[in-house]
């Protein structure tokens, strides 16, 4: 069995990624630039590594100083990923996310000890706005991960973890 090309990589990735950001043209112009670069950086030859270096250093240079999101080109990611308004999210290269994953603004996925300590982000799960997941975790398929969450552990699929507890206190007369 062949692989696929970087190409046939690139198309259908960049297919899925579309129909899953319909309603969202900032995250339909971030995503079809990363998996441009990603598709360059696969891709072997002089010309290739040209290519890479302008359209992956003109990716990193806009998303990650002017944009806010850091979302690096050798980060293996699944197709279908929804990216939702994308700012102030860190994602640690050596982080491994799925197919079909909601990522909001504010998530970091981040090593924790070693620089390849970093999370597994299974198929089909949601991260919650500031969502944080750290070291060396795999977050379980279709788990959701709530609002400013911080994922240390293990999640089951299927699971949801929840936000500290909001406390609320009425004014004393």
């Amino acid at each position: 069995m062949t692989s696929a090309s970087p190409r046939d990589e690139f198309h259908t990735a960049w297919t899925a990624d579309r129909r899953a950001n319909a309603a969202y043209p900032k995250s339909r112009f971030v995503l079809r630039w990363f998996r441009s670069a990603q598709r360059w950086r696969a891709t072997r030859g002089p010309l290739a590594r040209l290519v890479f270096v302008v359209v992956g250093g003109s990716y990193k240079v806009v998303t990650e100083g002017f944009m806010g999101i850091e979302l690096p080109v050798s980060t293996t990611v699944g197709p279908g990923l929804r990216l939702r308004h994308g700012v102030g999210v860190v994602i640690n290269p050596s982080s491994r996310i799925g197919a079909n994953v909601m990522i909001r603004q504010g998530v970091t996925l981040g090593n924790r000890k070693a620089a390849d300590d970093c999370p597994i982000i299974e198929d089909d799960v949601e991260l919650g706005v500031g969502a944080v997941v750290i070291g060396s975790v795999t977050v379980g398929r279709g788990a959701r991960i709530g609002p400013n969450a911080v994922v240390f552990r293990d999640v089951p699929a299927g699971a949801a973890v929840l936000s500290p507890a909001s406390e609320v206190r009425l004014p004393v007369d």
